[in-house]
């Protein structure tokens, strides 16, 4: 099966960043602006988790404070799952599903240095342009909708 340095290995070098002292409303407007749903969180060079707009709409709904006001570092997820890039694929789902996570931590095995972030997105496009990927079709599908008025 894949290593998780496989699929880091094809996806861009750059992360897209933000630090922690930053604040919302400026870490919404680069997700906007780069067109992706996380940022990955550094505070003094030092991995700190990821944002996602998800974290920022549930978390929105608590706060009196407006997004220009509060910083990255009060939104932050820091519980995610971490795998090492030379885990195999399997793997990583398995801790994805187990977490209900849609995003995993990679580091590296021998020095534990931060590697990337992966997302579900990337096994699933991995998973489609691989040739030899078998989708079995559903059998008794029959045309129209399978309710009745």
């Amino acid at each position: 099966m894949e290593r998780i340095a496989d699929i880091l290995g094809q996806k861009y070098p750059q992360y897209n960043t933000v630090s922690s002292d930053c604040f919302v409303s400026d870490a919404l407007y680069q997700m906007c602006c780069e067109n992706v749903d996380h940022l990955v969180v550094f505070d003094n060079d030092k991995f700190i988790g990821i944002i996602t707009d998800q974290d920022i709409a549930s978390k929105v709904l608590y706060e009196t404070r407006p997004l220009n006001k509060i910083p990255v570092k009060d939104f932050v997820n820091t519980t995610l799952p971490v795998v090492t890039s030379s885990d195999n694929i399997g793997q990583c789902m398995q801790l994805m599903e187990r977490y209900h996570a849609k995003h995993v931590a990679v580091f590296d095995n021998d020095n534990l240095v931060f590697k990337g972030v992966l997302a579900i997105q990337d096994l699933i496009h991995r998973g489609y342009s691989k040739p030899n990927v078998n989708f079995e079709e559903a059998e008794s599908i029959k045309p129209g909708y399978p309710w009745t008025y």
